[in-house]
């Protein structure tokens, strides 16, 4: 049984810090159990493409918490120990990183469990790993690419498929700290 959350964030510019929207999905006992999902003001300007990727604008973010703002709510989550999975993590939790650095808010330490690793070890001879062709493959449901809160449960759904064929100890050796 594997015990993660599940985390995506989309940014406003091609700045690591420009959170604009993140969404978290908590599985405890091999199934979701909760959902968390919000826009972020980066206080940055967006950048035109990206608007187009994730279609989240400045208007849309104005009301919205800043990730400092944010952090108070979610830090429970990122505890040494607690393990954080997100499709492309190193991207993920570089945006983590850099938003929470903006305010002075130190990194946290958590595991990492990247589903992009596991699918390429897992799933070889695909075209590309992207999130929406390992969903399709698995039979994983993503009903918005890049609506963090769709991202997030397709990342959550790929290792449970995984673990469902192939048992949670395998997927462990993919798992790193931060």
């Amino acid at each position: 049984m594997m015990n993660f959350v599940a985390m995506d964030f989309e940014t406003a510019n091609q700045h690591p810090a420009s959170a604009c929207s993140l969404a978290l999905v908590l599985v405890r006992e091999s199934k979701i159990i909760d959902r968390f999902y919000t826009v972020i003001n980066p206080q940055m300007a967006f950048d035109a493409q990206q608007v187009k990727v994730h279609d989240i604008t400045a208007e849309d973010v104005a009301g919205a918490p800043t990730m400092a703002e944010v952090w108070p709510k979610i830090q429970p989550l990122f505890q040494p120990g607690m393990l954080v999975a997100a499709h492309n993590a190193r991207f993920d939790c570089n945006v983590m990183k850099q938003s929470l650095a903006r305010y002075g808010i130190a990194e946290p330490h958590y595991l990492v469990l990247d589903s992009l690793k596991v699918s390429r070890e897992l799933e070889p001879g695909l075209d590309n790993y992207q999130l929406n062709t390992v969903s399709d493959l698995l039979g994983v449901e993503l009903w918005h690419h890049h609506n963090a809160l769709s991202d997030s449960e397709a990342c959550a759904g790929i290792l449970l498929k995984e673990e469902e064929k192939r048992g949670s100890e395998l997927l462990k050796k993919f798992v790193y700290q931060v």
